[in-house]
């Protein structure tokens, strides 16, 4: 089994989108106006609007109501990301911090309020356990 992506549902795709492509640095890939992924080496990041939710099963999902996950994206240098999003992070949760298991993170909320971590491994052990 390999995990491939996770799903964001949102009331407003273009904005949630747009401020992901913006954080990332990557384009995203328009499937409809209801759909689009943005893609990176590990994982895929899956934007859908609520009108996706019915295919799946009426109201399993609601938009901005995210209380329990953390979608995170590895970064070369979380100090120098931190710098560049401002202006386009709204809320930083917490600035840059080092975390006793060895990564450096940044953790703030999207437009709906997802929380997202930007992480960089500092120590070796981080380091190792990312290839970097």
């Amino acid at each position: 089994m390999d995990f491939v992506s996770i799903r964001i549902i949102t009331g407003d795709v273009a904005r949630l989108v747009s401020f992901y492509e913006r954080a990332t640095g990557a384009r995203a890939t328009w499937a409809t106006e209801d759909f689009a992924e943005i893609g990176t080496p590990g994982a895929t990041l899956a934007i859908a609007g609520t009108r996706t939710v019915p295919l799946f099963a009426p109201g399993s999902a609601r938009p901005a109501a995210n209380d329990t996950v953390i979608t995170e994206f590895l970064v070369d240098d979380v100090d120098r990301v931190h710098a560049n999003l401002s202006g386009v992070v709204d809320e930083v949760v917490s600035g840059p911090t080092t975390m006793p298991w060895g990564n450096r993170s940044l953790l703030f909320r999207d437009p709906d309020g997802n929380l997202v971590n930007f992480f960089t491994p500092v120590t070796e052990a981080a380091r190792a356990k990312f290839g970097r």
